[in-house]
């Protein structure tokens, strides 16, 4: 006989501007065992637009109005403004609710380990969205690590550039320190993460976060220099200001070097209106876009070998975090592992405060 079908995971999706529309919304959706039932936001403009793309799901004014519910929901999804990531995760936890937290999870790292005692206490998964561990050069790089080709790696540059010499306004441009707004959290909190996973813990943090734009209040162009505790030395490079932009990873080894240009596609084609689904293809790159392996060579010349770009892989997080909570295994990005992210954005603060370097413990 065949089995019979697992019951969907429901749920809940607070926030729909940048983040739960672009993103959680369409890959929840395209999760099989997953169904968006629930989204939450007061804007009737979002409202209309959350409706017109998922004509079943049901609306809320007020992340208040889903806790009374908690029993016809199987996870809540935090995709709101940086500075309610804390308050609603514990409110959700609090209701006994499964929750994943859009990055960062926190503003500290005692408060990401304060929400994850939460959730060990109550037994409930914490997850935090780390979608660029499955970008498609991210992937790449390391299963190209993997091969051993590269030797022992010394040095791994990571730019996220951008042109962006006007203002767009909003939370995420604003220098109040609750609104955790600037680069270094934003996009920092994706280079950090890559980095640790890639090479371990930092041990030493170095930091330069300057406001470029007229009128900016928050970090624009920001720099962090990582001490693995193997010896490799990171440089992270997070900038709304560059006007013309480097390479998306650099990696220098013993034997030889990787290069490689450009921005995964998924962001884009989501934001265009793109979906994954099942059996079609998701995340690929035009072969002009691959990387390229070499030593004592330019791969802007055509020097060293191609490499194959990994098809990015967003989906596969949603994927990951339905069979932790099916299954009970650990979910794709824990807490914890936020938290010490969280340990070097909060060194690289202090070391561009004050000029000095951070030892971390």
């Amino acid at each position: 006989m065949a089995a019979a079908p697992l019951t969907p995971l429901r749920v809940g999706l607070v926030g729909y501007g940048l983040a739960g529309s672009v993103f959680h919304a369409p890959l929840i959706a395209a999760t099989p065992g997953m169904v968006l039932d629930t989204v939450v936001t007061s804007n009737e403009e979002r409202q209309r637009q959350a409706r017109a793309e998922f004509p079943d799901v049901r609306l809320a004014a007020s992340a208040d109005e889903l806790w009374p519910r908690a029993g016809e929901l199987d996870l809540i999804v935090i995709a709101s403004p940086n500075k309610t990531h804390v308050p609603l995760a514990r409110a959700a936890l609090e209701a006994g609710l499964p929750v994943v937290v859009d990055k960062p999870v926190a503003g500290t790292a005692a408060e990401a380990r304060s929400l994850a005692a939460l959730a060990e206490e109550r037994g409930l998964l914490l997850s935090v969205f780390q979608n660029r561990r499955w970008d498609n050069d991210f992937l790449t790089l390391r299963a190209l690590l993997g091969t051993g080709e590269l030797g022992e790696v010394q040095r791994f540059e990571s730019r996220f550039e951008r042109w962006r010499p006007r203002l767009k306004g909003g939370w995420r441009e604003s220098g109040t320190p609750e609104e955790i707004g600037g680069l270094l959290y934003d996009l920092g909190s994706h280079v950090v993460d890559q980095a640790l996973e890639l090479f371990g813990p930092a041990v030493r943090v170095y930091a330069e976060c300057d406001v470029r734009r007229e009128g900016a209040e928050a970090d624009d162009d920001t720099f962090i220099a990582l001490t693995h505790a193997n010896g490799v030395r990171s440089h992270l490079y997070m900038s709304a200001t560059a006007a013309q932009l480097g390479p998306r990873f650099r990696v220098l080894g013993s034997r030889s070097g990787f290069v490689k240009y450009g921005l995964d596609p998924q962001e884009g084609a989501l934001r265009e209106g793109a979906r994954p689904v099942a059996g079609q293809e998701w995340g690929a790159e035009p072969e002009a876009m691959w990387g390229r392996v070499g030593a004592g060579q330019s791969p802007l010349t055509g020097g060293g070998r191609p490499v194959p770009t990994v098809p990015g892989d967003y989906p596969a997080y949603y994927a990951e975090i339905a069979t932790a909570l099916r299954d009970g295994t650990p979910p794709p990005v824990t807490a914890e592992e936020a938290a010490r992210a969280l340990d070097v954005l909060e060194a690289a603060r202090r070391s561009a405060r004050e000029g000095v370097t951070v030892t971390l413990g």
